[in-house]
């Protein structure tokens, strides 16, 4: 799972760099409500939290209570807890939670990060109601071409090539039951500008970046001011999957 060696610096530092603007989350916030249906008072597992930018606009969004479920104590400690959002340690492989007790489950950015993708669906199996959709929100090798660093720092669609793809994700969930009902691209906008996109960027917090040589980034970065002269007002837009499993 991502993050097990922050420390509360970089911890605050992927917050405060990786975190998309609620207001940048329109389209998502539309998809999981035609995909989940999700209902005030349901719980819904995100799995793999991080700083729980989700968990909070997942309780705000529907009304649901959220669990939080992120093994670094650092992220986990920036996590806003309180009415509806319970942060709990845990990992994908060994979710705390009781048999049966989630209605739905959010993995953000997360499939990549998990070493054993079959255990993990066992235990979704396990902790969720029977018909309860997971849903995946990730960049999958092939359809990542839209993403915003791929657009600006080309060497990145490397590491995206060894993610899990689309049907290895969905031959793992099937293994336990679980069938494909959605595979939906969705846009987000991280910042109102690429220039304040660009502002914002913090390598260390990125995998992808941080694993570019230093030539390679600042060739990117350079790409990504001159597209920001350019036009001024574009938007930074990206966009992910959302893959969806019952």
């Amino acid at each position: 799972m991502p993050g097990a060696g922050y420390d509360a610096e970089t911890a605050a530092a992927y917050r405060a760099a990786r975190e998309i603007p609620r207001e940048g989350l329109g389209a998502w916030r539309q998809a999981v409500a035609e995909e989940a249906a999700l209902q005030p008072g349901w719980t819904v597992l995100d799995v793999g939290a991080g700083t729980g930018g989700f968990a909070r606009a997942f309780h705000d969004w529907y009304g649901v209570h959220v669990l939080a479920v992120e093994p670094a104590p650092a992220m986990r400690a920036l996590i806003p807890t309180g009415p509806g959002v319970e942060a709990l340690d845990g990992r994908a492989e060994a979710l705390p939670v009781p048999d049966g007790r989630a209605d739905a489950a959010w993995l953000g950015s997360v499939v990549h990060h998990i070493g054993d993708l079959a255990a993990a669906a066992r235990e979704l199996r396990r902790a969720l109601r029977p018909g309860a959709p997971v849903l995946i929100r990730n960049t999958f090798p092939g359809r990542g071409e839209r993403d915003l660093r791929v657009r600006f720092f080309p060497e990145t669609a490397d590491s995206v090539a060894g993610y899990p793809t689309v049907e290895q994700v969905t031959a793992a969930f099937a293994a336990v039951g679980f069938r494909r009902t959605a595979l939906r691209p969705l846009p987000q906008v991280s910042a109102p500008t690429l220039a304040h996109y660009a502002d914002r960027l913090r390598r260390e917090t990125d995998t992808k970046l941080s694993s570019l040589s230093d030539d390679a980034y600042a060739r990117g970065l350079a790409r990504l001011r001159a597209a920001a002269a350019a036009d001024p007002e574009e938007p930074a837009t990206s966009w992910m999957d959302l893959l969806v499993l019952r």
